[in-house]
């Protein structure tokens, strides 16, 4: 079978791990033909190729740069983005015909590309991997309104929206948190073309170490519980709050915080610890992946944060890599996540809401005094029976 997928993450390999490269590495293992659309973004300087490599076929395809530029390049930059895509399909594959075509949000804005696929290849199947809901998020957090200019975005992005879900044959949801919100906020979709694909990954080997040796290497006490958030420190996240979780736990005697990371809050948190010089708090940038990997694996608990002012159920991908690890979690988030419901129904960790540091300092209690073996032993398996890679793959492949 030939299965396209397209993603405006850079993927010029799948030998790495993710919730995506996972997934096509499990396409390509069980023997189909697997073809990637990719962007290149302009500050990459790289034209438009292919690399064939056995049964895994990756188009990059040059663009404008679509994230971390300004306003003006993004946005052309995103208008185009739907006819590179089509032109660059049309050069390199005409003559493949797909019958399995992969895509997720974000973003929305490839309706026209999947709209010349299907009618190209009106058998294939279309699945829509749903990890983000745009542009409710965007409202949510102030970054668009329903009036004035922002208001015209807002209602030009939801007909986007709507177009998309009115497109797909199925609909993969996250969460059945995640799922009722798509099916009550949009009573135009059929019941029937929803349904839950998690994030879900391959397991990594755990790190064979001396976990008084790691936390040594960064200067981390090795007589504390050590917390650690790693990942995007952006307003998604919260960072407010976040920041005032460590001020009122800036000298905690029994648990000390990591934070890595990077975003467009992270010099924030960055501005905070310098001039507060916290003895419980460390802050590094993003890591090489293997040295988050080992110094995650000599962390205790893991902890997820999401701003409290959303109204749709996020699931962060963040889980993934805590839960093979086998560290149980504290998730502060808003009410209608329901990740910490999952997580203490499971015995994997606790919730508390994420606008609430009395809560937090609550959550942190009942880790100090809970058994974190035993608690990362029971979300570990909660892994194994709802999040491995097979999991999305058999969703996915019993609709072709």
């Amino acid at each position: 079978m030939n299965v396209l997928f397209l993603t405006m993450a850079q993927m010029l390999d799948i030998n790495n791990y993710g919730i995506y490269t996972d997934l096509m590495r499990k396409f390509t293992n069980q023997g189909h033909n697997v073809h990637i659309a990719t962007p290149l973004q302009r500050r990459t300087k790289l034209d438009t190729h292919i690399i064939d490599n056995d049964n895994v076929h990756i188009l990059g395809i040059k663009t404008l740069n679509v994230t971390k530029t300004n306003a003006i390049e993004q946005g052309v930059g995103q208008i185009l983005l739907e006819y590179q895509f089509i032109n660059a399909i049309k050069k390199y594959w005409n003559n493949t015909h797909f019958d399995l075509i992969l895509y997720s949000t974000p973003p929305i804005t490839f309706t026209n590309v999947i709209k010349h696929l299907k009618q190209k290849y009106p058998t294939a199947v279309t699945y829509l991997l749903l990890k983000d809901i745009f542009p409710q998020n965007a409202l949510d957090l102030g970054m668009l309104t329903k009036k004035g200019i922002k208001g015209l975005l807002y209602s030009f992005f939801r007909k986007k929206e709507k177009e998309l879900y009115r497109i797909s044959d199925h609909i993969g949801c996250m969460s059945p948190a995640n799922t009722k919100y798509v099916l009550e906020h949009n009573p135009q979709i059929p019941h029937n073309k929803v349904e839950i694909a998690p994030n879900s990954c391959d397991l990594i080997p755990l790190c064979e170490y001396n976990r008084n040796d790691i936390l040594q290497q960064y200067g981390l006490p090795t007589d504390k519980i050590i917390l650690i958030y790693g990942g995007n420190l952006g307003k998604p996240q919260g960072i407010p709050f976040l920041i005032e979780c460590l001020k009122a736990n800036a000298n905690h005697p029994k648990c000390h915080f990591v934070i890595i990371g990077n975003g467009t809050e992270y010099n924030k948190i960055k501005t905070w610890t310098q001039q507060a010089n916290p003895s419980s708090v460390s802050l590094f940038a993003s890591l090489p992946k293997e040295e988050y990997n080992q110094l995650a694996s000599a962390c205790d608990v893991g902890l997820i944060f999401l701003d409290y002012r959303f109204t749709i159920p996020n699931y962060p991908s963040r889980l993934l890599s805590y839960l093979t690890q086998r560290k149980p979690i504290i998730a502060a988030t808003d009410k209608n996540c329901d990740l910490g419901y999952i997580a203490e129904a499971n015995g994997f960790g606790f919730w508390c809401p994420s606008n609430s540091v009395a809560e937090l300092n609550k959550a942190l209690e009942k880790i100090i005094n809970n058994d974190l073996d035993a608690m990362g032993k029971q979300g570990y398996q909660f892994y194994l029976n709802n999040y491995t890679i097979q999991h999305t793959y058999d969703a996915i492949i019993r609709h072709v």
